[in-house]
């Protein structure tokens, strides 16, 4: 497989990392470095690890994943934009006591949702006999370097319209939405 396939494939698995990235910078607000680092470094690891993992499983586990893998992300992306939006609308919740997506339980449950499509192309590397070490590597680093602009173009966009809970409202339903299309990809509904 050459590396413009390969650079291919990472940028179309690194579209979901992209877009969670941007939701959580809107509904951040204002984001540190460490922050970006933190989603970055996860999203890209993740896509990466899974992509090994996927390449590993081969044969074996596919028929089992594949046919739940769309639920498994739909799952985790819903649960993550509902309590984005909960919180959003609760009327207790004082200015910047957002949730954050980039630490704790919701950072491993978004970086686990944003990388289920790479276990499924690790898979598929298995299926065509293909080495995964450079299209790991490659896959995690586009992960990485979108994580990281979304978050920032998020934070950007968010600061400018200064919408606050409705920033986080916006940003949850943009993750129900990703939800919504692995679904409608895997011809759910």
């Amino acid at each position: 497989m050459d590396f413009s396939t390969i650079f291919f494939i990472a940028l179309a698995l690194a579209v979901d990392a992209f877009a969670v990235a941007l939701a959580a910078g809107v509904s951040l607000c204002r984001v540190s470095s460490r922050q970006i680092f933190r989603l970055a470094w996860h999203f890209g690891f993740f896509q990466a690890g899974m992509n090994v993992l996927g390449w590993f499983g081969g044969l074996t586990v596919r028929a089992l994943i594949e046919s739940v893998d769309h639920w498994i992300a739909f799952g985790l992306l819903a649960f993550v934009g509902a309590k984005m939006i909960i919180e959003a609308l609760r009327e207790e919740k004082e200015e910047g006591e957002g949730l954050d997506p980039t630490r704790g339980r919701m950072l491993v449950t978004l970086s686990v949702a944003t990388s289920i499509d790479s276990l499924a192309v690790g898979l598929s590397f298995a299926v065509l006999q293909i080495t995964v070490w450079l299209p790991a590597l490659v896959i995690g680093v586009v992960a990485f370097l979108l994580t990281a602009a979304g978050l920032r173009l998020g934070c950007l966009l968010g600061a400018a319209s200064r919408l606050g809970a409705r920033a986080e409202i916006a940003g949850g339903l943009v993750l129900l939405a990703i939800g919504l299309k692995i679904l409608h990809e895997h011809g759910a509904f």
